[in-house]
């Protein structure tokens, strides 16, 4: 007896569609288990010279907002320089500053800084200018080890050496703080720029 619903055959799936998918899953897992290797140690050589300059610069100011604004401007210019750097060092690599540890990387380290700021413009109203220098290397350190967890072993030990910085400061002498800055900003970027530098490719 015939069957009154012939039985369909499944179109078989063509193999370059197969091929793509699997491409495309190795692709997204070698990038959620890689470092963010786009750390600039050159250009993090480059900030800490300006942060140098800028320590010296804000040493001589007569006025809280005078040194604040020095401060300031040097957050920039080390933005200015870090951002073009990164992206240099990511597209040699053949990588994007957004897309898988790049990504981890920029959510980690955004939620500190965020907090960094909002926090400099409350203590600089109450008047606690003297805990800023603390601050800000905590919070920058705090920034750079949680960024870090998906980068190369030299950015967490990075963080963590500003993070000691900026506890002693909360406690030293406030006439010490342009001297943690330079030595957190500078020289600490300094030495770990160059570690990077030679060691992961510029």
């Amino acid at each position: 007896m015939a069957l009154s619903h012939p039985i369909r055959s499944r179109e078989p799936i063509p193999i370059d569609a197969r091929a793509a998918d699997h491409l495309r899953y190795i692709r997204e897992t070698m990038e959620s288990a890689a470092e963010f290797t786009a750390v600039p140690g050159w250009g993090g050589v480059a900030m800490g010279v300006t942060a140098l300059a800028a320590a010296w610069l804000a040493a001589r100011q007569n006025t809280p907002r005078a040194w604040l604004g020095v401060w300031l401007a040097e957050a920039f210019v080390a933005v200015a320089i870090a951002a073009p750097a990164a992206a240099t060092k990511a597209r040699r690599a053949n990588s994007s500053l957004f897309s898988g540890p790049g990504r981890k990387f920029v959510l980690s380290f955004a939620p500190p800084i965020f907090v960094g700021g909002l926090l400099t413009f409350a203590l600089f109203h109450l008047g606690a200018m003297a805990a800023l220098p603390g601050v800000w290397l905590l919070l920058y350190g705090t920034a750079i080890v949680t960024g870090g967890a998906f980068s190369v072993r030299a950015v967490p030990i990075m963080g963590l050496c500003l993070m000691g910085l900026g506890g002693a400061a909360l406690f030293a002498p406030t006439s010490w703080g342009n001297g943690f800055m330079a030595a957190g900003f500078g020289l600490v970027h300094i030495a770990f720029g160059l570690w990077i530098a030679l060691r992961y490719g510029g």
